[in-house]
C-alpha cells in the first residue's frame, strides 16, 4: 500500500527524487539540479542506464539547432506535420505540441548548459507521410573514451553482448545509449546538488493527508529509508517488459524473455505504483516491437536490416515486407500470433554471405551454437529444410517460388519490399529490384525468429507538464512520469528512430520545470 508521511520517519530530504536511471531519468535529474533543485536519483540495480543504455542512442527532436548546424533542413512545424499524420488523435494534441515545441530547447540545454557534444546521423523516419525526412532527423551523442569516463565506466550498464550473452567487452569507447549515460553521469557528478544511489529500489510512493506525493520509500544497502521530495517525484523507471505476469495480463505475450531489456530492469515497478495511487493508465497493450533472433539461453536479440532471404510464419508462408521498419514488422508478427498462426517465425536464406546471417543482430549469432539448440537449420533442399523446422513443405516451397518470381520481375507486388526508402537504406539500394535477390536451389538455412521488443510503451497518462493524471483526468500533485513509465506521446505508432528517448527527455525536462514553479510554454502554431 501507499504510505503516508505520518507513518514514517524521514531519513533524507531533497527537492526532487528521480526514480530510475535511464537517459530520461538522468537528463531529468540534470535539468532539475540546473534549476537549483537538490535532487536524489535512485536506481534499483547496480548499474546506471536501464534499457536505454542498450539503445543506438538516437534522439528524435525536430527542428533543433544540431540538425541545422550539420546541414539538415528541418523545422518544428515540419516535424509536427509528420507526427500528426502518423500518430493522429491517439494521444492528446496539446501533449504532442508540448513534446514537439520543447525539443529544440532540450537540445540547446544538452549542448550549451551540459556541454554534451552531439551530431546528426542519417537514419530514415519510419513512415511515408507528409513531413517525413528520408534521411531522418535524429541526433546522437559523440562517443566517449572510457579514460574520460574514469571510474564511472564500471557503474554503467554493459553492452547487450556482455550483459545478456556473456561476451567479452571492449570498454575503450562508449557509444550510442551508453555514451549518453556516461556523459550525463559526468555532468551530474560535477553538480554539488545531485546525489546518485545504485542498488536502491523504490518500494512505495509516500503521500500526505491531502493526497500529494511527497516522497518515496526505498530499500538498499542501508535498509529501509524514506526520502522526502519537497517539489515532486519523477518516475522514469522503464516499463514492464520483463514482468511475465504483466505481459500476460495486458499483452497476451507467451513470455517476457524475448524483450531486449535486461532481466533486472523493466519489471513493472512503476506501473504498479501508479495503479496503487489511482493513476490513469493507457497503451498497456503496446510495446516498441521488433523481430528478434532467439538464442540458446532463451534471450532474444533485436534484429533488423535483413539484406536477403525471406521471413515466414509457422505456416511456412511469407506474410510481410521483410524490410519494414522494425516496429512495423513486429506488429505484423504480433498480428500473426493473435490470428492464431503461432509465435514461431523463421528467416530463410541461402549461402550468398558464405552461410552468414544476412541481418544486423548484436551479438552476431554463432551458427554452430544455434544449430546445437535447434535454432539454426541447414539443408540441401527446401523439403529437407521444412522437415528440420517442422514447416509445411508445400507452403514453404510455394513461398520461395513466389518470392523468386517477384524478384525476377524486380517488384514485390505482394508486400512492397524495397519500395520505401527505409528498406533501401540498409542495402544502399537505389531501386526496389536491388532489394529482391532470388533464393537459388541448393543449400538453404533457417534461423528462428521471435517477436521481441525494445520495451513496453504503456504507463501513466501525463499532461503537458509531465504530471501524472488520475482516473478523473486531474493531476496527482507531486507525481510526474517520463520515458517508458508513461504512456507514450506517440500512441500506437513509432514515428522514427529516437522517439522513445527524445520524448522521454523532453517530458522529464518539462516536469522538473513545473516542479521548480517555472512551467514551460507550448510554443508554435497548431497544425490540425
Amino acid at each position: 500500500m501507499t504510505v503516508t508521511t505520518g507513518e514514517n520517519t524521514v531519513d533524507a530530504e531533497f527537492d526532487v527524487v528521480v526514480v530510475g536511471s535511464g537517459i530520461a531519468a538522468l537528463f531529468g535529474a540534470a535539468a532539475a539540479v540546473s534549476r537549483g533543485l537538490t535532487t536524489c536519483l535512485v536506481e534499483k540495480t547496480d548499474r546506471f542506464g536501464g534499457t536505454s543504455a542498450y539503445s543506438g542512442g538516437a534522439v528524435w527532436l525536430p527542428g533543433n539547432a544540431v540538425l541545422a548546424r550539420d546541414g539538415l533542413e528541418d523545422s518544428v512545424e515540419r516535424g509536427r506535420t509528420y507526427f500528426r499524420a502518423v500518430v493522429g488523435d491517439r494521444t492528446d494534441r496539446d501533449l504532442q505540441d508540448a513534446f514537439l515545441s520543447t525539443g529544440p530547447r532540450v537540445v540547446d540545454f544538452l549542448t550549451h548548459d551540459l556541454g554534451i557534444p552531439t551530431r546528426f546521423q542519417a537514419f530514415p523516419d519510419y513512415f511515408d507521410a507528409p513531413g517525413r525526412q528520408e534521411t531522418g532527423r535524429s541526433i546522437y551523442p559523440k562517443p566517449i573514451r572510457s579514460e574520460e569516463v574514469g571510474a564511472r565506466t564500471g557503474d554503467i550498464r554493459r553492452s547487450v553482448p556482455a550483459d545478456q550473452f556473456g561476451a567479452d567487452e571492449d570498454t575503450a569507447k562508449l557509444e550510442g545509449g551508453r555514451a549518453w549515460v556516461a556523459r550525463l553521469l559526468l555532468a551530474l557528478d560535477a553538480m554539488d546538488a545531485a546525489e546518485l544511489r545504485l542498488s536502491t529500489a523504490v518500494e512505495e510512493l509516500v503521500r500526505d493527508d491531502d493526497g500529494r506525493v511527497v516522497g518515496v520509500v526505498t530499500r538498499g544497502d542501508e535498509g529501509r529509508q524514506v526520502l522526502r521530495a519537497r517539489h515532486g517525484v519523477l518516475v522514469a523507471a522503464g516499463g514492464f517488459e520483463r514482468s511475465a505476469e504483466l505481459r500476460a495480463r495486458w499483452q497476451q505475450m507467451p513470455t517476457a524473455d524475448w524483450s531486449a531489456s535486461h532481466p533486472d530492469t523493466g519489471s513493472g515497478d512503476a506501473v504498479r505504483m501508479f495503479e496503487r495511487v489511482g493513476a490513469r493508465l493507457d497503451l498497456l497493450d503496446q510495446s516498441w516491437w521488433c523481430p528478434a533472433t532467439l538464442f540458446p539461453n532463451g534471450h532474444a536479440a533485436f534484429t533488423l536490416g535483413f539484406r536477403s532471404g525471406i521471413i515466414v510464419d509457422a505456416t511456412g508462408r511469407r506474410f510481410a515486407n521483410e524490410l519494414l521498419p522494425y516496429d512495423q514488422m513486429g506488429r505484423r508478427m504480433h498480428a500473426r500470433i493473435t490470428d492464431g498462426a503461432g509465435d514461431e517465425f523463421w528467416c530463410v536464406f541461402d549461402d550468398a554471405e558464405a552461410g552468414g546471417y544476412p541481418a544486423i543482430c548484436v551479438p552476431a549469432p554463432d551458427a554452430d551454437e544455434l544449430r546445437a539448440a535447434g535454432l539454426w537449420h541447414t539443408a540441401a533442399s527446401i523439403g529437407d529444410l521444412a522437415a528440420a523446422t517442422g514447416l509445411d513443405p508445400e507452403a514453404l516451397a510455394e513461398s520461395v517460388e513466389r518470392f523468386n518470381a517477384l524478384a525476377e520481375r524486380g517488384r514485390d507486388t505482394d508486400f512492397g519490399r524495397g519500395e520505401d526508402p527505409y528498406g533501401r537504406f540498409f542495402l544502399g539500394a537505389s531501386t526496389p529490384g536491388e532489394c529482391l535477390r532470388p533464393l537459388p536451389g541448393g543449400r538453404l538455412h533457417a534461423v528462428r525468429l521471435v517477436l521481441g521488443d525494445l520495451g513496453t510503451k504503456g504507463g501513466a497518462v501525463i499532461d503537458t507538464n509531465g504530471a501524472v493524471l488520475d482516473t478523473t483526468g486531474c493531476p496527482i500533485p507531486g507525481l510526474y512520469a517520463a520515458g517508458n513509465s508513461s504512456a507514450s506521446v506517440s500512441g500506437e505508432a513509432y514515428p522514427g528512430p529516437g522517439v522513445p528517448l527524445g520524448s522521454g527527455m523532453t517530458m522529464a525536462f518539462r516536469a522538473v520545470a513545473h516542479m521548480a514553479g517555472e512551467p514551460l510554454p507550448i510554443e508554435g502554431s497548431r497544425v490540425d
